[in-house]
């Protein structure tokens, strides 16, 4: 396997540096047939130089010599260091001129015309880590071996930090040198994105957005963070800064320590105001790869290294300078951007009247932006001060905290906000705004898993509100009571009622997020019920996005991707999820979009990608912020994918889902009762199946929802039990009718390969084995014992037993026929044509094609050709 091809294998745990390293490979490729290379990998301390040329070596070839030598960050650097590292590898002659110039019995240009003889003889990968950290010999060969490469069969590889080289500095002259020859190429190593830290948080209890915040998306501290999630500052990256700063001059430091208290990007003015002749200072802590400028503007490379500067900041110091810089910025006309920093220096310097000036500014700022984390900070800054307010401002701080903090999805925070501001406004006799707070209450008392109380809430929000007379206080109450009887699956006609109550106020006093929701959740209660009303879902959606209504948009957009995946339709809720997503991170808006992720990763159990969502349910788990909801979802599918698979620890997880709602939110969502259901039937417990199934249609006597009735229904029956007469949805209606082949074929065209195996199980001999290899390319243990035994039963044959050790040795757990199936895929062949080679049906061979797609965790059938034909190399 060539280094190049060997790559798209290895490098996937080098998040965003495969280009890096797919680039360096070609050209080692390109440099051991001649002519020879030089690549200069920068890059900050920390981004991964180091990381990445190591992996280059393992993908070297086995022919190609690998020598590596590094610059040590030495007082006095050794003469010639790195080559003195790597000689052992080298020839005699090299070792013997390298042990005479170090004894000055011969001339270093001995040396390089000895080490170039013997690059020239060996294809060879020449590794030079921490350039910067140099000696005046090494930098010479490194000009030497560059002019000459050209005639040697070598990659030279050089590294360096480009944030501690500044105008005067060695490397800088080298640069300069090697800038105009062709065979010199420079690869940078960026920052990683938001996605690629919240990939590496996966499975850590962390926010991933504060982490990338703190982080600056350096690798180094990212993985340092996740490695002791329980340091506010890693000890690691205390001793690091610490490590930097005792190489400074005191006036340079004391810079440093200017900027720490300043906080982040301080203009160059404000800075040479409070520490004057800061000029020579400031490019000394830029030299030394602590501090940077960008324009008119200096800050610390990571808010982490920042931190732990001021962690060590004298108090006396810290609240002198915090003086210092409030007045100073109170002295000149304050504009919008500037009130964060306002807000942080007026609570260093001790200021309380300064931060109740400034903070409640600076969220309310925040908010219009769309910074809903930084204006809940902001919010909770001002209400430490907030005993020296009256009453009122009091109650306006409590509601603008817990509004930022439901849309950063704190919602315990939030919640505990919002009661305080409804028993103040009662204080003040204010109904209007306690009618208000009750309905936000009620609002995000669902998703935190209180749907009785949410109600009860609601219900008390608007007779508050009719008495005081029509507002759009009380369209919004109505658009309430209108979304919750959606949710709870009241009957179509209540949540109509409300939907029209709300959408006469919210045209009355303009405002169209009232409109065009209300309209949304009448159309959704409809589509429940009956099945129309998709099309006037999606025109709600898109015309709150069109309109700029970006809460709105953003909780309609979520709640789409929830019913999708309620009605079990595998393309709508692939699609819903990722528009969701997308605005969502636009937007800023978390909590919604941890609800997205939550229902997305229930889209992807049912269509079979079993790997995918547990994945995608641990990432939801492990943030902190998720809501309960949205816990109870994410445990549920995790629960689910266990039980299917035949693990372990199934009801601990579907136990603690229950334990954190409501039973009703519970059953509302969808998952939660089913899941229970099919876990008893998975472990063979009929009896427990019978009665978790009669409980789940108890509590929904009084409602209308036949995608929550008709499962509950049909495993009643398919346990042997006499299914009651209760309203089924789509395939459950067929399948409770009899029709086992029209119920599978419409989880068929709905992308539920499991559920239509499922319908199957009713049907003929043909039926029976389409269902078998259904489950088996789905590696659904518990149900493929339970099919065989049912052909047993039936006297179907023949029956495979267990997985063979062919499936076993394959590092992808691919079948014999599932590997037939994807050497078809390579030649570029439809089901059909699957089908017709391996004399199966179209069905059978579109469930191993699915199979396939998950075990090798691709998405398209050109994804899975390509790992055949790399895995052939």
């Amino acid at each position: 396997m060539t280094p190049a091809a060997e790559g798209n294998w290895l490098v996937m745990d080098l998040l965003e540096r495969e280009a890096v390293l797919q680039d360096l490979a070609s050209h080692l490729q390109e440099a051991v047939t001649g002519p020879g290379r030089l690549a200069l990998v920068r890059g900050e301390a920390g981004i991964g130089k180091t990381s990445v040329v190591n992996r280059l070596a393992q993908l070297a070839d086995p022919r190609i010599r690998i020598l590596v030598g590094a610059c040590d960050p030495l007082a006095t650097p050794r003469p010639l260091g790195p080559l003195t590292d790597l000689a052992p590898r080298l020839g005699q002659p090299v070792r013997t001129a390298l042990t005479g110039a170090l004894a000055g019995t011969c001339r270093s240009d001995e040396v390089f015309d000895c080490l170039l003889a013997d690059l020239s003889s060996y294809p060879s990968l020449l590794v030079v880590e921490d350039v910067h950290w140099a000696d005046e010999a090494t930098m010479d060969l490194l000009r030497y071996l560059a002019r000459r490469l050209p005639s040697v069969p070598a990659l030279v590889v050089a590294t360096y930090r480009d944030d501690e080289i500044g105008r005067t500095h060695d490397v800088t002259a080298l640069l300069g040198t090697l800038a105009g020859y062709p065979w010199v190429h420079r690869h940078d190593l960026a920052p990683l994105s938001r996605r690629a830290v919240a990939r590496l948080a996966g499975g850590h209890t962390v926010d991933a957005e504060r982490l990338y915040h703190v982080s600056a998306g350096n690798p180094f501290i990212v993985t340092e963070i996740l490695a002791a999630p329980g340091e506010s500052i890693p000890a690691t990256v205390r001793e690091a800064a610490a490590g930097r700063l005792a190489g400074l001059s005191a006036a340079a430091r004391r810079v440093v320590d200017v900027l720490a208290v300043l906080g982040r990007r301080v203009p160059l003015p404000l800075l040479a105001g409070m520490a004057p002749a800061s000029e020579e200072a400031l490019d000394e802590a830029v030299a030394g790869g602590i501090v940077r400028t960008d324009g008119q503007v200096a800050e610390f490379r990571h808010e982490l290294t920042r931190l732990a500067v001021l962690e060590s900041v004298p108090a006396a110091h810290r609240l002198r300078t915090h003086q210092q810089v409030l007045a100073a910025m109170r002295s000149r006309p304050v504009v919008a951007d500037d009130l964060a920093l306002l807000a942080d220096h007026a609570e260093g310097a001790g200021d309380p009247t300064a931060v109740l000036e400034y903070a409640p500014a600076a969220a309310a700022h925040a908010a219009a932006l769309g910074a809903h984390r930084e204006a809940a900070a902001q919010y909770a800054r001002a209400l430490r001060y907030a005993d020296l307010l009256p009453l009122e401002r009091r109650t306006s701080l409590l509601e603008g905290h817990s509004q930022a903090c439901l849309l950063s999805s704190w919602l315990d925070e939030g919640i505990a906000s919002r009661r305080k501001a409804v028993q103040q406004r009662r204080i003040l006799g204010d109904r209007l705004h306690e009618g208000e707070d009750l309905r936000w209450l009620s609002c995000w008392l669902w998703p935190f898993g209180r749907t009785v109380e949410a109600g009860r809430t609601g219900l008390d929000a608007v007779r508050i509100l009719e008495g005081l007379g029509p507002s759009r206080e009380l369209a919004r109450a109505y658009l309430n009571l209108c979304q919750l009887a959606c949710y709870e699956h009241e009957e179509v006609r209540v949540t109509a009622a409300y939907a029209e109550k709300a959408i006469a106020l919210g045209e009355r006093f303009g405002d169209a997020g009232v409109v065009v929701q209300a309209r949304f959740h009448a159309a959704a209660a409809g589509m429940l019920s009956d099945g129309s009303g998709w099309q006037e879902c999606e025109q709600a959606v898109s015309s709150a996005m069109a309109q700029d209504l970006p809460e709105d948009a953003g909780f309609l957009a979520l709640i789409m991707c929830w019913f999708a995946a309620l009605q079990r339709d595998a393309a709508r809720t692939a699609a819903a999820v990722n528009r969701s997503e997308a605005y969502c991170l636009d937007h800023d808006l978390l909590s919604y979009l941890l609800c997205t992720r939550a229902w997305g990763s229930w889209g992807l159990l049912s269509r079979g990608s079993w790997a995918q969502a547990a994945d995608a349910a641990q990432e939801v788990l492990s943030h902190p912020s998720s809501p309960p909801v949205v816990k109870a979802l994410a445990l549920t599918v995790l629960g689910l994918v266990r039980a299917r698979q035949g693990k372990a620890r199934v009801w601990p997880l579907l136990e603690q889902a229950a334990s954190l709602v409501d039973q009703d939110c519970l059953l509302d969502t969808g998952l939660g009762w089913e899941a229970r259901v099919e876990a008893a039937w998975l472990a063979g417990d009929h009896e427990l199946v019978r009665a978790e199934a009669q409980r789940g249609l108890d509590a929904l006597a009084e409602r209308s929802h036949p995608w929550l009735t008709g499962p509950l229904a049909c495993w009643i029956g398919r346990v042997g039990g006499d299914p009651p007469q209760v309203p089924g949805a789509g395939p459950y209606a067929l399948e409770l009718a009899g029709d086992w082949a029209g119920a599978a074929d419409q989880w068929d065209r709905l992308g539920c390969p499991y559920q239509a195996a499922l319908a199957r199980l009713s049907g003929d001999a043909a039926a029976l084995r389409e269902a078998l290899a259904a489950f088996e390319a789905l590696d659904a243990r518990p149900v493929v014992a339970r099919t065989r035994a049912v052909m047993r039963t039936r006297g179907v044959r023949p029956v495979r037993r267990g997985p063979r050790a062919a499936t076993r040795a394959n590092p992808y757990g691919l079948t014999i026929r599932e590997m037939d199936v994807l050497k078809l895929l390579n030649e570029g062949l439809s089901d059909a044509e699957i089908a017709a080679r391996l004399y199966i049906t179209p069905k059978t061979a579109g469930h191993h094609v699915g199979a396939v797609l998950a075990k090798l965790g691709v998405h398209s059938r050109q994804e899975a050709a390509r790992k055949l034909h790399d895995s052939k190399r």
